[in-house]
């Protein structure tokens, strides 16, 4: 398989050079004038973090990218999909409010945040996935799928299900709409809990399919007639319709890597991924533990199976912090060639090696790469 070029600058910066400098001379060495942005809606894809985590990315990098994608004649704005678990992030108006005390405004970046599945988590497209082992389509939210380019900005991290999250993850769970992220989760049906329905019929405007009853009063959904698209999770401002997170961790993979392929199939696209305060979990949390290593550096390319893979190698490459989950583990996995394998140290039920090698089967990118360093 052909390797394919990542670049790479480390966070070392000399006396009277921000980062932020370094980090626009490496999406520049990497190439990305080679996409034509000129009046091009561009999508940037983001975490906004959750509120109270503090390992999520500045806004100051996605003002960055903003910047230069404006410079080459782009018209660039931040965005993600709701959630499907309950949080701040939920419904499209809570994830704005996120956003902007999180530091992300078009003030501090420059670009206007839009959440791409809208203020229920209902407004996506349903998008087919060529090549797709797991799903045949996927559902995506439609600003991203609006948009004429697509750049992943993604903060490295472990995953509790997935072992890491980085630029596949970003764009694959990241795009999905609340019914994208049930399907990517859930190989079954949504349920009701009744203590919490109030009876309102919101969720049932949102089926197309006629499977929600209020016998008594609540909502019941009959699985015989369920697609499991999960709108109705969407809909109900009460939480009180939930997914049965029945998908195996390599399913889950899989599908991330299918999600993604949906959204970047026949679009120009470019991927940076910022690898520091690599927090053992997903920035999804209301909370983020110590970092497993020290802050490793930033990489950019165009394919992001072999982005992935090169941030991979280089977390397991670096060193423990002590002070971490990581460091206070018994760290005993370890690669094909012997080498350390923190993200499985820190996550011993997950394989994350499933989702590059899906993503390689279906021809999303290579995990093999070669590594250009940016001084």
């Amino acid at each position: 398989m052909t390797a394919s070029k990542v670049f790479f600058t480390s966070m070392r910066t000399p006396v009277g050079e921000s980062l932020l400098i370094k980090m626009e001379r490496l999406i520049n060495k990497a190439g990305i004038d080679k996409i034509d942005f000129k009046r091009k809606y561009t999508a940037i894809k983001i975490h906004f973090g959750e509120p109270g985590n503090l390992a999520f990315l500045r806004p100051n990098f996605a003002k960055v990218v903003a910047d230069r994608v404006k410079a080459l004649g782009g018209m660039p704005f931040l965005t993600d999909c709701n959630t499907l678990y309950v949080g701040r992030r939920n419904q499209g108006l809570n994830h704005l409010d996120a956003a902007n005390e999180n530091g992300y405004s078009p003030l501090s970046t420059g670009c206007q945040n839009i959440i791409a599945d809208g203020i229920r988590g209902v407004d996506d497209m349903e998008v087919p996935v060529n090549g797709g082992v797991y799903c045949k389509t996927a559902f995506i939210g439609r600003a991203i799928m609006d948009a004429d380019i697509v750049i992943s900005l993604n903060h490295f991290k472990g995953h509790e299900n997935t072992g890491f999250g980085g630029a596949l993850k970003n764009i694959g769970m990241g795009s999905g709409s609340r019914a994208g992220k049930m399907a990517m989760h859930n190989d079954g049906k949504p349920q009701v809990n009744k203590e919490d329905c109030i009876g309102c019929k919101i969720c049932a405007r949102f089926c197309a399919h006629g499977a929600i009853n209020f016998a008594g009063g609540k909502a019941s959904i009959d699985h015989t007639k369920c697609a499991g698209c999960g709108r109705c999770i969407g809909a109900c401002s009460k939480n009180a319709i939930d997914n049965d997170s029945s998908s195996s961790n390599l399913a889950l993979n899989s599908k991330i890597a299918e999600y993604t392929k949906a959204v970047l199939d026949g679009r120009p696209h470019f991927h940076v991924t910022v690898v520091n305060q690599v927090s053992p979990y997903c920035d999804c949390h209301g909370e983020s533990d110590a970092a497993i290593v020290p802050d490793i550096g930033i990489f950019a390319g165009f394919d992001p199976v072999a982005l992935d893979k090169a941030c991979i190698d280089a977390v397991n490459a670096a060193p423990a912090v002590a002070s971490s989950i990581l460091g206070e583990r018994e760290r005993t996995h370890k690669d094909a060639a012997g080498n350390a394998d923190h993200v499985t140290d820190v996550h011993p039920t997950t394989d994350w090696r499933g989702q590059i090698a899906h993503a390689e089967k279906i021809g999303l990118g290579s995990g093999t790469y070669e590594l250009v360093t940016v001084k």
